[in-house]
């Protein structure tokens, strides 16, 4: 994965009266940085798969939240999930995944952790799982992780 940055007539000169933003996501070129994380395939098509602000750091390693959820989501107990980052006293930052189960499944919290743990590097699958029966989100059905995050206690 890359940062996705883009310039051009089309993009915005800067953040109104905002210079310090401005600098931050110009660094001082004339490239714009989006805060997407995006990837190319092999075809050239490009594709946006994060975010810059959704990155977890957990002892030092970067792992993207989007991909622990695509994991997660090939489970087969498992019909939606979220993962953020929750502060942690050791590792700066604990991955915690919030799972919905597929209607008429039964999976506990130590089932998830135990399966991620073969599916994912060592640093990347998530110690604490919360189970639930929804999670919040818009209109339009996007989930709302800082609501999730405000609810989340430190580890």
């Amino acid at each position: 994965m890359s940062s996705c940055l883009i310039r051009g007539h089309n993009v915005m000169k800067g953040y109104y009266k905002k210079p310090e933003a401005t600098a931050e996501a110009f660094k001082g070129t004339s490239w714009f940085h989006t805060g997407d994380l995006g990837r190319k395939d092999e075809e050239g098509y490009i594709y946006i798969v994060d975010r810059v602000k959704d990155m977890i750091i957990r002892g030092g390693f970067n792992v993207y939240p989007r991909e622990i959820e695509e994991v997660l989501m090939t489970h087969p107990a498992v019909s939606l999930a979220a993962v953020i980052g929750i502060l942690h006293e050791q590792h700066g930052e604990e991955i915690k995944a919030f799972v919905i189960p597929v209607e008429g499944e039964t999976v506990s919290a130590e089932d998830i952790i135990l399966w991620s743990r073969d599916q994912m590097a060592a640093y990347k699958y998530p110690r604490i799982v919360e189970i639930r029966a929804s999670l919040p989100m818009t209109a339009t059905g996007k989930i709302l992780k800082k609501e999730l995050k405000s609810e989340a206690v430190s580890v």
